[in-house]
């Protein structure tokens, strides 16, 4: 929403400065996004006089000019300035507009230099409305009249110095479309004094000779009011001064008289209109449902075909208007127009917005019917239209046509004096809660701390106590809220809030952030391709009016969303990635088939670059460690966990595993990302990842998760290393796992450190053979250990190796 300050002002008597109004805008809930000030801009263009324009020596089109030009001020002395020009109506006397060398142009957005033009110096530019950016005239350069004030700024010469400012008015606010409802809302606050001078009935002069009907199609809910005029006589002139200013400064062009009347009261008043060529109307208007096929030619130079759910304006040849939306260009206006028929009509705001959606049509009109304009004020806006119109254009006009009747929109909602402050924590007295409604338009009735408060019709918005308390709140400023200590102690302990589940997931954060990934919270919808990589994009997880077309599906799995956010990382240079989410995945459309996860990537390599060390790129053993912190975090055994090569398929099937509690809890899964994945999701792999079902975690007994209590021994430990020749399939846990059963009470620790397989594994070890080497570290807890004890464990333990996985020692 835009609007000018000398606009605001004429329905605002305040003499507060610009940048308390801004601020109270801001302050009020209406946004101020941006105010732009055009006597900045063109504060250097200064009214000057041609003392001489004669043909230029060398160019047949250009002309020679001797320019009387004030650079410091009119106050001050004059000085000569030679400039070419190339507009025809330059001449000796001219009074136009200058611009010195050094000014930007923001019709060109060229910064003037001195130049050279064919063979003549040029020090300056004689200026055209468009280079101005005050309208599309170019034929040539601004002639003023001859009492125009030598030396002035042509800002303020044409009235220019009025900042535009930019609101961004939330949905819930129709009222603020219009500059009378942000005058409301300043006045309110105490800003300055609402001018709401009462509507002027204008008398008609004859029947219309066009009437209007309403279909019962639409009577009821679509449109259920439809006002007409008819006039005689008028000229359809270019509109005044005054009017085009306006609409220049919100950034609409003015077109004609008619049509701009109807644009200056939607911006001034909110209330959209419409107006027909009469004599381009055939016989009488109707409003109806559209009929399948039907179309129209619209103002916008395209045709729309409708389906029947649209609400049409039609006469006895075809469509006039889409309601609410747009106008035809058969029946609009020009400047050849004789007889008009005004339409002040009130439309539904779902339907509006329904047909507009589906057409993908953008209107003024379609932006504030579908937010909800106020319908009792139907009457008075035609009737400010017909001044405007016998004003500017003459002719006479016709009694009201009406049909229907307007919405009842009356309603009201109890009012507890106390309530702002239970609701909001500030003290209002009583007086001023209700000076502020009454401001606002709502009619006050009752005694004592219980009020009725009457809802005016142009705030659809109010719907309760709530509400009321907000408007309340919001004029006397939030910013006033100030902290207050609590005035006494509450007996007994507040019971947690949080949930173990979710004090687990806050915990887990907390142990990726240590493990130095960062958290990535991405949507929840994908595209139904990504979707399907990972086991999803079934109809039972289509979204049924997605926000983008990449957005169809809800994700089976967090990866889709972690490795899109790493190939957007690494199109940007960043190669080096670790990401982690934690959010719901869904197998279904029902909602038990919803699930919390969290997943982690880990792409490139291990370190940066540096000249004291090595680097490595990541591996299916970097998540496996990263993984099982996270699960020790989450309060799991990770002694008791067993590997399990059942994996998912966006898992490399030969490196990847599944951990698991048991043969069948799956707690989670981590490996390589497939290739054939990463190329669909345009990653430059190899990337590894892991994913752990948080409901498949079992909570300890103890809600306390500490370490359990120092033991150290006195007695000095022993380790001796092993190797064994297994089968190739065996995995090296099996035999740590082998090792630890040996002797639990003596056996503190067992590691690998060695693997031999391959090509020479094969040539020495035999076929579908590998060595694996382990470490056994031997703790006693009372007692040095003898030699005998030391080799009876040794051999404890290649007896439980040779038992579980059939190894031997190597020889």
């Amino acid at each position: 929403m835009k609007l000018t300050l000398s606009w605001l002002k004429d329905h605002l008597e305040t003499t507060a400065p610009l940048d308390d109004i801004l601020f109270a805008l801001t302050d009020l809930g209406l946004e101020v996004e941006s105010v732009q000030d055009t006597a900045e801009k063109l504060a250097a263009f200064s009214i000057c006089r041609v003392i001489e324009a004669k043909q230029h020596p060398n160019a047949d089109r250009l002309r020679l000019c001797r320019v009387e030009a004030w650079l410091n001020g009119p106050d001050k002395p004059s000085q000569e300035v030679q400039v070419v020009c190339g507009a025809p109506n330059a001449r000796t006397g001219l009074i136009g507009v200058f611009a010195p060398v050094g000014t930007h142009v923001p019709g060109t957005g060229v910064d003037l230099k001195p130049g050279v033009i064919r063979g003549v110096d040029s020090n300056g530019m004689l200026c055209s409305e468009r280079e101005l950016m005050l309208s599309d005239n170019h034929d040539g350069i601004i002639d003023l009249p001859a009492d125009a004030p030598l030396g002035a700024r042509y800002v303020d010469y044409r009235g220019l110095s009025d900042p535009v400012i930019e609101i961004k008015v939330t949905p819930n606010r129709p009222d603020a479309l219009g500059v009378q409802g942000i005058a409301r809302d300043l006045a309110a606050r105490g800003i300055g004094r609402l001018k709401a001078p009462a509507t002027v009935v204008v008398p008609g002069q004859f029947i219309s000779p066009i009437s209007v009907k309403l279909n019962a199609d639409v009577a009821q809910k679509a449109c259920p009011l439809f006002l007409g005029r008819y006039f005689r006589g008028v000229k359809n002139v270019p509109s005044p001064q005054w009017l085009q200013d306006r609409l220049k400064a919100i950034g609409l062009r003015p077109i004609s008289a008619l049509v701009d009347i109807t644009n200056f009261l939607t911006y001034d008043r909110n209330r959209p209109l419409h107006v027909f060529d009469a004599d381009k109307v055939r016989g009488n208007i109707e409003v109806r449902k559209a009929r399948a096929g039907e179309s129209l030619h619209a103002l916008d130079d395209k045709t729309y075909v409708f389906d029947g759910s649209e609400t049409l304006v039609t006469d006895a040849t075809g469509t006039l208007a889409v309601g609410g939306v747009i106008g035809g260009l058969p029946t609009a206006c020009s400047l050849e127009t004789k007889n008009v028929f005004l339409e002040a009509a009130y439309f539904d705001p779902i339907s509006t917005a329904v047909t507009g959606r589906k057409h993908k049509l953008i209107s003024d009109a379609r932006y504030r019917f579908e937010r909800g304009i106020d319908p009792a004020f139907t009457p008075d806006g035609i009737e400010l239209a017909t001044r405007l119109i016998l004003d500017i254009c003459g002719g006479t006009t016709s009694e009201v046509v009406v049909a229907g009747a307007i919405p009842l929109t009356e309603r009201s909602y109890k009012l507890d004096t106390h309530r702002v402050t239970s609701l909001v924590g500030m003290e209002i007295p009583k007086a001023e809660q209700i000076r502020i409604l009454t401001d606002l338009g709502f009619t006050i009735s009752g005694s004592g701390e219980k009020l009725e408060a009457k809802v005016p019709s142009w705030r659809p918005d109010v719907q309760g106590e709530a509400d009321l308390v907000e408007e309340i709140a919001r004029q006397t400023s939030l910013t006033k809220l100030r902290g207050v200590a609590m005035s006494r102690s509450l007996a007994g302990v507040a019971k947690p809030v949080l949930t173990p589940q979710q004090k687990r997931e806050a915990a887990l954060r907390r142990q990726f952030a240590a493990l130095g990934y960062n958290e990535c919270i991405t949507y929840s919808f994908i595209d139904q391709k990504a979707a399907a990589l990972f086991g999803g994009g079934s109809d039972a997880v289509m979204i049924g009016n997605p926000i983008a077309s990449d957005m169809s599906h809800l994700r089976p799995n967090l990866l889709p969303g972690l490795l899109a956010a790493a190939a957007r990382n690494q199109s940007r240079g960043i190669n080096d990635l670790a990401l982690f989410e934690l959010g719901p995945v869904f197998s279904g459309g029902e909602p038990n088939d919803m699930a919390i996860q969290i997943s982690g990537v880990l792409i490139g390599h291990t370190s940066p670059r540096t000249s004291h060390n090595s680097r490595r790129p990541v591996d299916i053993f970097d998540a496996k460690a990263d993984l099982e912190l996270v699960l020790a975090r989450a309060g799991v055994s990770t002694d008791k966990l067993m590997n399990n090569r059942t994996t998912p398929q966006w898992f490399h099937p030969g490196r990847s595993a599944a951990l698991t509690l048991g043969p069948k809890n799956v707690l989670a899964n981590f490996g390589e990302v497939h290739p054939k994945v990463l190329t669909e999701m345009d990653v430059k792999g190899p990337a590894v990842a892991f994913t752990v079902f948080l409901a498949a975690i079992p909570f300890a007994k103890s809600r306390i998760l500490t370490r359990p209590a120092l033991a150290v021994s006195e007695f000095q430990s022993v380790e001796r290393d092993f190797a064994f020749v297994v089968d190739a399939k065996i995995e090296a846990s099996s035999i740590v796992k082998a090792a630890l059963a040996a002797d639990k009470d003596l056996i503190a620790a067992v590691s690998v450190f060695d693997v031999f397989e391959g090509a020479k594994a094969v040539e020495q070890l035999g076929t579908g053979k590998k060595s694996v080497a382990i470490a056994v570290r031997l703790q006693p807890q009372d007692r040095t250990l003898t030699e005998s004890e030391i080799e009876a464990s040794a051999s404890a333990v290649v007896a439980s190796i040779a038992k579980h996985t059939g190894g031997v020692l190597r020889t």
